[in-house]
C-alpha cells in the first residue's frame, strides 16, 4: 500500500469543459457536489482507501522566512495564479494505477446543471512511499 494526496484544484478562467465557476452555482448544485464527495470517502472507508480529506476556504496567505524576525505575509491564497486548492484527500491504494483511477472518479464530481467538472486533481505520492507501478 502506498499514501497518495489528490489535491483538488479549482481552475479559473480558461475553465475546462463544464466548469462554471461555483458562484454561478445554484444551492441545489453546491449541495449536489458536496455529497458526490462525501459519498466518494465513504466508499473508499468502505473498501479500506481513505486516510483522510478536508475542503479549504477561498481565503488564506503566503509565508515565509526571511532571517529578520517576523515573517513576511502575503494575502493568498494565490497572488499570481488561476488556480485555488480547493481541497484534498489522502488514499492509500495498492497502486498508482489505482491512485490515478480514483482520481479520475473524483473528477467528474457534478457541477452546473449536474454535469461532470472534469475538475483538476494532483496526485502526489507521499515522500519515502516509491508508488507501485503494475503492467
Amino acid at each position: 500500500m502506498a499514501k497518495y494526496l489528490l489535491l483538488k484544484h479549482y481552475r479559473g478562467a480558461p475553465a475546462p469543459v463544464n466548469n462554471v465557476p461555483m458562484d454561478q452555482w445554484t444551492q441545489d448544485e453546491i449541495s449536489a457536489h458536496i455529497q458526490y464527495m462525501n459519498d466518494f470517502a465513504d466508499k473508499l472507508k468502505d473498501t479500506g482507501e481513505f486516510v483522510d480529506g478536508q475542503a479549504l476556504e477561498m481565503a488564506g496567505a503566503w509565508v515565509r522566512y526571511d532571517g529578520e524576525g517576523k515573517p513576511p505575509v502575503t494575502d493568498g491564497p494565490f497572488a499570481e495564479t488561476k488556480d485555488l486548492i480547493a481541497g484534498w484527500m489522502i488514499i492509500d491504494v495498492d497502486s498508482y494505477e489505482r491512485a490515478i483511477e480514483l482520481a479520475g472518479e473524483l473528477s467528474a464530481a457534478p457541477g452546473k446543471d449536474g454535469k461532470p467538472i472534469h475538475e483538476w486533481l494532483e496526485v502526489r505520492p507521499f515522500y519515502g512511499n516509491a508508488p507501485t507501478i503494475t503492467e
